[in-house]
């Protein structure tokens, strides 16, 4: 489908999704898809879909220092799950004391990177309980965050196996999660990668809602000029934020032999 927007009704897309993951495991030989769980809308989503390939699924639950609420809800989703499909495990992984000891290494607390190694802490985890079922780790980004801003860790969340909603926009990961009848209190609660103590949003870190966000991308790809002073400062803000992102959506680079500067 790639960046253009391709006309889909959230039942085809789900069907669509959902047919791809179990094609994609069965060419590859895997019979276990591993998800982590956060309480959020996004994991919520690729997580019923995973389970509903008919794959046997473990979805997991990894606290670091998490509130309250949000545990509740990586919890209750499990629960639901489980309840819902007999293909699925509910596994939950307390990172809090390794993730204390890991802090502990370090004289200067940089928050951003203490944000992110919580981020990396889980995708080791992941993989871990991947390997040990000779499964794959299925990613929970969606296409605003993956292709448009980066609003992920590098070798954290954005390390996956598959990325089956990474061409779907926020706002379609959201009917899906109400056409699925995932749980109101994660459908309605606002966005947030968990990974700090003082519980911001995404809006907080972003400055900007998800729908605004995805406004500006699309100006941004298709060059339409902006119809007002705010989309025009929500364009530039879009812009300035993929900037200084840009680094995380592109390839490694790497040094050939023979390569000038």
């Amino acid at each position: 489908m790639g960046y253009l927007d391709f006309l889909m009704t959230t039942a085809t897309r789900i069907e669509h999704i959902t047919q791809w993951i179990r094609l994609y495991a069965t060419r590859n030989n895997i019979e276990h898809l591993v998800v982590g769980i956060s309480g959020g809308i996004d994991s919520s989503v690729v997580s019923t879909l995973s389970a509903m390939t008919g794959l046997n699924t473990t979805v997991v639950s990894m606290p670091i220092r998490q509130r309250p609420e949000l545990h509740d809800l990586s919890m209750r989703h499990g629960e639901w799950l489980t309840d819902k499909f007999g293909n699925v495990e509910h596994r939950v992984v307390d990172l809090t004391p390794v993730f204390d000891s890991f802090e502990q290494l370090f004289d200067q607390e940089d928050k951003l990177a203490l944000a992110n190694s919580r981020a990396r802490l889980r995708m080791t985890c992941l993989y871990q309980i991947a390997q040990e079922r000779k499964g794959l780790v299925v990613g929970t980004g969606n296409k605003v965050e993956d292709f448009g801003v980066g609003f992920y860790t590098k070798y954290g969340d954005g390390g996956v196996d598959i990325s089956p909603i990474g061409d779907c926009m926020k706002t379609d990961v959201w009917d899906m999660g109400i056409y699925l009848k995932i749980l109101d209190d994660i459908v309605e609660a606002a966005p947030t990668d968990g990974l700090w103590d003082d519980g911001r949003n995404d809006e907080d870190q972003l400055g900007m809602s998800y729908p605004e966000l995805e406004e500006a991308m699309r100006q941004d790809l298709s060059g339409e000029r902006p119809a007002d002073a705010k989309q025009m400062k929500n364009l530039l803000k879009y812009q300035a934020i993929r900037a200084k992102t840009k680094h995380k959506m592109e390839p490694i680079p790497v040094c050939m032999l023979g390569d000038n500067a």
